[in-house]
């Protein structure tokens, strides 16, 4: 009798030990289930960046495209208007160009080259004129409208017609080792290195070549310089 309570006895705590094991592992996983969500909810709050960091990283984005700008503007391109009839037929007024800032950088100005260099007598104004003498020529042109470096007629045929007026260069003209002596296409309209307000251009004063018209978009293209 005895060994059967104790048996029973022994089941009884046995079983309900067991119920009550698994009520607590009920329990836990049910308090474990439930505490996973604002774990969950607290975590991905945490990930999120502040606003700070948000801030700064568009001031640095903004900074990037600014300084960007700043060095292809000052260094590898400009835009300019052609303002006047100078350059005709190869240019007219109203196109719009990109300047090439980067090639002389690495190699000189060639003659027939179309360059940009600024007007001495007007702040932000500049010219555009085709190279004809290089450094260290003699240059003079005849009253036929000749073109004479070192005493040998130039042959080129960027001139829209015969020009009349040859300026300073009716008397031969010796180029400095860092000048330049230019005429624009259209040169019985041109004010270029024929006239004292132009003169030479010196090396140091060439900020480019025009390099791509863009507008009007029905001549969009590189321009020929040779």
């Amino acid at each position: 009798m005895d060994e059967d309570r104790t048996m029973q006895t022994d089941n009884t705590v046995t079983g309900e030990h067991s119920m009550k094991g698994k009520e607590v592992d009920g329990t836990a996983g049910r308090q474990q289930a439930g505490n996973d969500l604002p774990k969950e909810h607290d975590a991905s709050v945490e990930k999120k960046p502040p606003l700070a960091h948000e801030i700064l990283s568009y001031v640095i984005w903004v900074g990037a495209v600014l300084l960007l700008s700043f060095l292809l503007i000052h260094f590898v391109v400009q835009r300019t208007d052609v303002n006047g009839t100078s350059m005709v037929p190869t240019l007219a007024d109203g196109d719009q160009l990109i300047a090439d800032k980067i090639s002389y950088r690495f190699h000189e100005p060639e003659r027939f080259d179309i360059v940009i260099f600024p007007y001495q007598y007007a702040r932000n104004t500049y010219f555009i004129k085709r190279i004809i003498g290089m450094p260290g020529e003699r240059v003079r042109i005849d009253f036929d409208g000749n073109i004479y470096i070192n005493g040998e007629i130039l042959e080129e045929n960027y001139g829209a017609e015969v020009m009349v007026n040859p300026g300073l260069a009716a008397e031969e003209i010796q180029l400095a080792d860092d000048e330049y002596f230019v005429l624009g296409d259209n040169r019985n309209v041109s004010e270029d290195s024929r006239y004292p307000d132009v003169g030479n251009i010196k090396r140091e004063n060439i900020i480019g070549r025009a390099w791509l018209r863009i507008y009007p978009f029905s001549e969009f293209g590189v321009l020929q310089h040779q």
